[in-house]
């Protein structure tokens, strides 16, 4: 699995983070600041998650 960000959609919202801390995270600009694009599968249902609360729809899993 891999993740696509478009960064042009993306607002910081937080919700990844919320649902993969481990993946995602949030700086103390309210910006996406780290992405592992290639999570390990037992991310898999985090990440999903992630991908569906991200309120502009900036995230994809890829398989």
């Amino acid at each position: 699995m891999k993740i696509s960000v478009d960064w042009d959609l993306c607002e910081g919202h937080g919700q990844c983070e919320f649902a993969a801390p481990d993946v995602f995270s949030i700086n103390d600009d309210g910006e996406l600041d780290v992405v592992d694009e290639g999570p390990a599968e037992a991310q898999r249902a985090n990440v999903e998650q992630a991908v569906r609360r991200c309120p502009t729809r900036a995230l994809k899993s890829i398989e």
